[in-house]
């Protein structure tokens, strides 16, 4: 399966992702969302969230330009709200997800979505 099919199919395609990336955690951006543009200094951030949860906790996380509130930051998993909206981001052997949801799609709905992903690149090795 390509890159892209696991954003469209198994993300934005489950009905409770909005938008989504995935990141190569050497750098890139493997697949997105149409229109959906995460900055360079945005990617560095999201790769380096989780080798500092703490700073990422502090700071929050940007992602395409809208500042989200970190609810919860460890070498796995980043969490992070804003207004009724959030993120999440997981990180694999190699990659980085990165997933936005939209109200009314709660964070118990859409978590479970991009962490199973992860799960199973992690399985497969990525």
């Amino acid at each position: 399966m390509s890159w892209q099919a696991y954003v469209d199919t198994n993300l934005v395609g489950s009905g409770k992702i909005a938008r989504a990336a995935i990141l190569g955690q050497a750098g890139g951006v493997w697949a997105s969302s149409p229109g959906y543009t995460l900055s360079a200094d945005e990617q560095k951030a999201a790769i380096n969230a989780f080798t500092s949860p703490d700073a990422i906790q502090a700071s929050g996380v940007r992602l395409a330009g809208q500042k989200f509130f970190t609810l919860q930051a460890n070498p796995r998993s980043v969490y992070g709200k804003k207004a009724g909206d959030g993120c999440i981001l997981v990180k694999t052997k190699q990659a980085v997800l990165v997933a936005e949801y939209v109200a009314p799609v709660q964070a118990p709905e859409a978590t479970p979505v991009v962490e199973g992903l992860a799960d199973y690149l992690i399985s497969v090795g990525y």
